[in-house]
């Protein structure tokens, strides 16, 4: 018996809004023209969305370039909606950070900067790899690192962090902090000036141990980063250095790990209100749509975005370069010279 065809609207809602899982939704509406017909009509895969992560509700458009003139608007959003269920839910969970933008403070830039953060190892070679806040007096002053997803629209799942142990000082001291919080959010209307965000998501503040290894912080449940931007917060200072008396907070690693949407959607126009746009960059299924070598490669020479940075890069990776220089002519000339006389 086709339910949906002998049954009343809101029952047969009730039984397809129990499906949580999106490719089971898909299977569905691929019973059956009208059970097709109804998912669209009733626009399940938008709901399941915005049920799976609340965050999808601010959505309030769907955008796509080329559109099949057949197709309705519905469809188009049904497929659409489709598409960004199956990616929050079964695309690859990879390591989401794209770059480092900023840190709040920096004892001695370019050495100590936040691009070290994205290093896995606290060396390189024999040169430490971290980031150094600058000295406090106070132990309750906090810290800010701010840093660049892949794409403007990123599932998290969960953050790592790696406190750094100052081996090169006496007593070996780990510069951690007391708590660590995350928030994640978009630029308040495209917006390049500093500080001028809007954090959609704030974590619980985590304690952090003052232990030299990579900490976890997994989530409750995921979340989805709305604009690609996340800050991290770490509250309370532990560790002093001898040689000045100055509380210091000093990190070796931060790693995001979460599904990025860069591939497939594109954040347009978000308001003050919270609401945006959804632009559909492609179709492609996300579980395929993993990063090259050479993609990676371009990736890490696109974030050299001005010569500090490029400074820092060749700092922490040396190259040793031997240079052959060719004999010129005036060589040859001096020679016969010489033999001459």
């Amino acid at each position: 018996m086709d339910f949906v065809k002998k049954l009343d609207t809101d029952t047969s809602l009730s039984i397809l809004s129990c499906l949580d899982d999106p490719s089971d939704l898909v299977r569905a509406s691929a019973v059956s023209r009208s059970w097709r017909e109804f998912v669209i009509r009733y626009s399940l895969s938008k709901k399941l969305c915005f049920k799976l992560f609340h965050e999808l509700t601010c959505v309030d458009r769907i955008i796509i370039e080329t559109s099949n003139e057949e197709s309705s608007e519905l469809q188009a959003e049904h497929r659409a909606f489709a598409l960004l269920a199956k990616g929050c839910t079964s695309s690859s969970i990879r390591s989401c950070i794209a770059d480092a933008i900023i840190a709040s403070s920096t004892d001695n830039f370019p050495a100590e900067s936040i691009l070290n953060t994205l290093n896995e190892r606290d060396k390189i070679g024999a040169t430490p790899s971290y980031w150094s806040s600058t000295g406090h007096q106070e132990t309750s002053a906090p810290e800010t690192l701010l840093y660049k997803l892949k794409g403007d629209l990123c599932v998290v799942t969960e953050f790592s962090i790696q406190p750094f142990k100052a081996y090169f000082q006496r007593g070996s001291p780990i510069y951690s902090s007391h708590y660590v919080r995350f928030r994640l959010g978009h630029l308040h209307n495209n917006s390049l000036e500093k500080n001028n965000y809007v954090w959609t998501y704030t974590s619980q503040q985590f304690p952090m141990a003052q232990e030299n290894r990579l900490q976890n912080f997994k989530l409750p449940e995921p979340v989805v980063c709305i604009g690609g931007f996340m800050l991290i917060e770490f509250l309370g200072r532990v560790q002093t250095q001898e040689t000045d008396g100055l509380y210091y907070i000093c990190m070796a690693h931060v790693r995001v790990m979460g599904r990025s949407l860069a591939k497939s959607f594109q954040l347009v126009d978000p308001d003050e209100s919270g609401k945006f746009g959804l632009k559909v960059v492609s179709y492609c299924d996300p579980k395929e749509m993993g990063e090259t070598e050479e993609e990676v490669g371009q990736r890490l020479f696109r974030q050299m975005r001005n010569l500090d940075h490029l400074l820092n890069f060749l700092n922490r990776h040396p190259i040793d370069v031997e240079y052959l220089w060719p004999e010129s002519d005036d060589d040859d000339d001096d020679a016969e010279s010489d033999g001459e006389a």
